[in-house]
C-alpha cells in the first residue's frame, strides 16, 4: 500500500473528509519529516508507512475534539500534532513550542515549504514563554507526565481553557498526581487506524 492510499484509508476510518490539496500538504509533511531525519533525527519513526499511521493519523485522531481558534502545542518536536492540526485546520492559530532548536528549524522551513500562515514556532522553555495572551487550549503528545505539563504550562492556558494531553494507555497514576486545583474533565478513548492493538486516550484538564 503507497503512503497515499495509507493515508485514504485512515481517513476514511477516521470519518475524515479532507481536500485533494490537504491531503497532498500532509503527505508532503510526512515527506519532510523522512527527508530530515536522515540528517536531523527529528524522530524514532523512519518507516514512511509507520510516520503516516503513528505520526499523521495518530494526530488527527485528536481532531474532533480540538474545538477553539487558538492552540499551542508544547513539546511539539516535528510538529505532532501541532502542524496536522495547521494543514487541516487554516482557520486555526497553531503554536508550537519545543527546546531543540534543530526541531524548530524544521518546523520553521516546514510552515515555508507547506505555505501555513496559520503557524508559529518557538524555540524557548515553555515556562519561559510569555505570549501576547493565554491560549483556551494547550495539546502535548510528548510530555511524559501530566503533573509537570499542567505546572509548566498553566501561565498558558486562558480562564475557562483545556489541557489537552494526549497518552497511551488510560494513565491512572498520573491522574492521582495531578496538582492542585485542576481535575479531569473528560477521557476520550481514542482509536487508531491501522493499529488497533495501540491504545490512545486524549485526557482533558481543567481548572477547578
Amino acid at each position: 500500500m503507497t503512503p497515499n492510499q495509507l493515508l485514504d484509508k485512515g481517513l476514511a476510518e477516521l470519518g475524515l473528509d479532507l481536500p485533494a490539496d490537504t491531503r497532498e500538504r500532509l503527505l508532503a509533511y510526512a515527506a519532510l519529516i523522512a527527508k530530515w531525519n536522515k540528517v536531523y533525527n527529528l524522530t524514532a519513526i523512519r518507516n514512511a508507512d509507520e510516520i503516516i499511521t503513528l505520526h499523521l493519523l495518530d494526530s488527527l485522531t485528536v481532531l474532533p475534539h480540538v474545538t477553539v481558534d487558538r492552540i499551542a502545542d508544547i513539546g511539539a518536536g516535528a510538529g505532532l500534532p501541532g502542524i496536522v492540526l495547521a494543514i487541516v485546520r487554516p482557520d486555526l492559530e497553531v503554536h508550537t513550542v519545543d527546546t531543540v532548536q534543530k526541531k524548530v528549524t524544521f518546523m520553521r522551513q516546514a510552515k515555508i515549504d507547506l505555505g501555513l500562515k496559520n503557524l508559529e514556532s518557538h524555540h524557548v522553555r515553555v515556562e519561559q514563554w510569555q505570549p501576547a495572551k493565554p491560549f483556551p487550549a494547550v495539546i502535548s503528545r510528548a510530555f511524559s507526565d501530566m503533573a509537570d505539563f499542567v505546572r509548566l504550562t498553566d501561565h498558558l492556558v486562558a480562564d475557562g481553557g483545556h489541557w489537552l494531553a494526549m497518552k497511551g494507555v488510560y494513565p491512572h497514576e498520573e491522574l492521582a498526581q495531578l496538582p492542585a486545583g485542576v481535575r479531569m474533565k473528560e477521557a476520550i478513548a481514542l482509536r487508531l487506524p491501522g493499529a488497533a492493538d495501540i491504545h490512545r486516550h486524549l485526557i482533558v484538564l481543567e481548572r477547578n
